[in-house]
């Protein structure tokens, strides 16, 4: 487990291979927190640091891939703004579920990120070429995993995620060149 917003030369190394982000939501994209209206309506609130850092990561070539055990309109509406098509929401076997899709991508573990925050996630963080967690995590997955960000769920951690695997691939300067314009 690194603690640290500039990782290792080591561990940049690693991460130069990632080809697909795989994330949790609820906990990482979200606070955690579950929210619902007075007619049952679940709301969920996302940080828009995360969302550029995810389309940055899709504009230069790193796919993302959402697996989450719950499903609804609100994450649903957000995937779809951000251009995520690879969405697996209501599923139990996380690891199964990014099989498949590393499967059908012609994609093998070592190439894929990934990033949870509780138990349910740990079959799809362990296996994974880069496992990463925000520091509210449960115990038991912030000692399993590669790297814990320095932001929390829901305030930047994603996004932390998404700059470490764009400076990794070497284009993390020429994304912010491009943003100075």
């Amino acid at each position: 487990m690194t603690i640290n917003p500039n990782p290792s030369p080591a561990f940049l190394e690693k991460a130069k291979s990632i080809k697909l982000l795989i994330l949790d939501v609820d906990g990482v994209l979200t606070e955690g927190g579950l929210h619902y209206s007075d007619q049952g309506e679940q709301t969920k609130t996302f940080n828009t640091l995360d969302g550029h850092g995810l389309k940055l990561l899709q504009a230069h070539g790193i796919s993302v891939a959402i697996i989450s055990g719950r499903d609804g309109l609100a994450l649903r509406r957000r995937l779809s703004d951000l251009g995520i098509s690879h969405v697996f929401a209501g599923v139990h076997d996380k690891k199964a579920a990014a099989q498949q899709l590393l499967t059908s991508m012609g994609l093998e573990w070592s190439q894929a990120a990934a990033m949870g925050d509780d138990w349910p996630d740990l079959a799809m963080l362990m296996p994974a070429g880069l496992s990463a967690a925000p520091p509210g995590a449960h115990t038991e997955v912030l000692t399993r995993v590669d790297w814990v960000t320095s932001r929390g769920a829901g305030h930047g951690a994603v996004r932390d995620v998404c700059d470490l695997l764009l400076r990794a691939s070497g284009q993390y300067a020429s994304a912010l060149q491009e943003a100075l314009k």
